[in-house]
């Protein structure tokens, strides 16, 4: 099997199709519905990357990434998560880049697109990762930057 992916994600039909996109693009993957249930199954599966929907109850996926990032753990914080969710407001995107995702995905989206985006995201090494995750960042910081200086100035998107 290919590397490992957790998926985490509380509408179970996106779960299924990108359980079955990964599988068939060689991964070997793990699903599970909320945050307790992949807090509780990051240390046995050990997955190379994290698929994380941020809204679920009782846990969300903001903390399991707090978590993740707080471990102390260097092989836990060193995972790569890439955000999927339902979260578009640029505000929301620039605050999960800064809790430490590499990437970050709105719903709906393209299962293909997610995959050559785990491959791509695997591919690279943790420095670049990390200035990956930066140079997101930094541009969503911009775009958000320049919605707030057209709003002062009396247009709206």
């Amino acid at each position: 099997m290919g590397p490992k992916v957790l998926i985490v994600e509380d509408d179970v039909r996106i779960q299924q199709v990108l359980c079955v996109f990964l599988e068939y693009s060689g991964f070997e993957v793990c699903g599970v519905r909320d945050g307790e249930e992949a807090i509780s199954v990051i240390p046995e599966f050990c997955p190379e990357l994290i698929v994380l929907d941020l809204m679920m109850q009782p846990v969300s996926g903001w903390e399991v990434l707090h978590w993740l990032r707080a471990s102390g753990q260097s092989a836990l914080q060193a995972i790569p998560v890439l955000i999927l969710t339902a979260l578009t407001p640029l505000a929301k995107q620039v605050q999960g880049f800064e809790a430490g995702a590499v990437e970050y995905m709105t719903k709906p989206m393209q299962p293909s697109v997610m995959v050559e985006r785990i491959c791509t995201i695997l591919s690279l090494s943790v420095e670049q990762r990390l200035q990956l995750q930066q140079r997101r960042m930094d541009e969503q910081r911009m775009r958000l930057e320049h919605v707030h200086e057209s709003q002062a100035h009396g247009f709206s998107y």
